[in-house]
């Protein structure tokens, strides 16, 4: 069995990840397939857009916690292996949005604790009606600190206050309210639905998205005026693209520009 699947159809990869026994959680294993392929999209200029999901009844139950209590038997009791491991993943959820390729998590079922993460870590969110969302470690003793990180990231900070505190779930809809996730659809709709919209996304010029992309997270990240500045700096670069040229004049004479990609 392949622990990550993955599938190109019109310049979008279709990524799978097969532990549905496991609820896809986020094992070392799964954790080191998820980097080997995003850092191989990184280079892969075919593709323009990439889609997420998972196997069986759920997006992603999060960290493996069997696999951590194992890590227990050290003799440090732990510490560098849940170092190591936070780190891994930390790694992971930051490739993500250092694509030149927007992500587009295709949730279902559960996104629980890193689960839930990797929806807020991904650039964009469909999910099917009935998923539920939730940072549920402090039931467990555990508060979900880093996946607060991509949380507080995509929600008010009382919202998400509440959720880390309380370890209660919130539903597809009340996700997509609060900006979790982008929008709610039938479950038998879910895969058409984030195909159209990946491929919605491939059609438009590469080099715009991956600029634009960048350029999103940096100014985030900047004071108001910083930000500015950088966007039109970017900007500039962009318009001085020939296929922007082209684009901007098909524009003007009513046509549809043709992007060679």
């Amino acid at each position: 069995m392949t622990l990550l699947e993955r599938r190109d159809t019109n310049a979008v990869a279709h990524l799978t990840m097969n532990a549905p026994a496991r609820l896809n959680a986020l094992s070392d294993e799964m954790l080191a397939a998820l980097q080997n392929e995003f850092d191989a999209l990184k280079d892969d200029s075919s593709i323009r857009a990439i889609t997420l999901s998972g196997s069986g009844k759920a997006f992603c139950a999060g960290h493996d916690l069997k696999q951590m209590t194992a890590g227990r038997q050290s003799d440090d009791g732990g510490r560098a292996y849940f170092a190591d491991l936070f780190n891994r993943c930390a790694s992971m959820m930051q490739t993500i949005q250092k694509l030149p390729q927007p992500v587009i998590a295709q949730v279902h079922g559960i996104a629980t604790a890193a689960g839930c993460q990797l929806v807020a870590t991904c650039d964009l969110a469909v999910a099917a009606e009935g998923t539920r969302f939730g940072v549920n470690g402090v039931n467990i003793g555990l508060f979900c600190s880093t996946p607060m990180v991509a949380l507080t990231r995509n929600i008010p900070r009382k919202q998400a206050f509440e959720m880390l505190s309380t370890g209660e779930f919130i539903n597809a809809n009340r996700a997509e309210n609060l900006g979790l996730i982008n929008r709610v659809v039938p479950e038998e709709n879910l895969q058409a639905e984030t195909t159209q919209l990946a491929e919605t996304i491939a059609q438009k010029l590469s080099a715009a998205v991956k600029i634009g992309k960048q350029t999103f997270y940096e100014q985030l990240q900047m004071p108001l005026d910083q930000a500015y500045a950088h966007a039109g700096t970017v900007m500039v670069e962009n318009m001085l693209y020939a296929q922007t040229e082209a684009g901007i004049e098909a524009f003007l004479n009513k046509q549809t520009p043709k992007w060679d990609q």
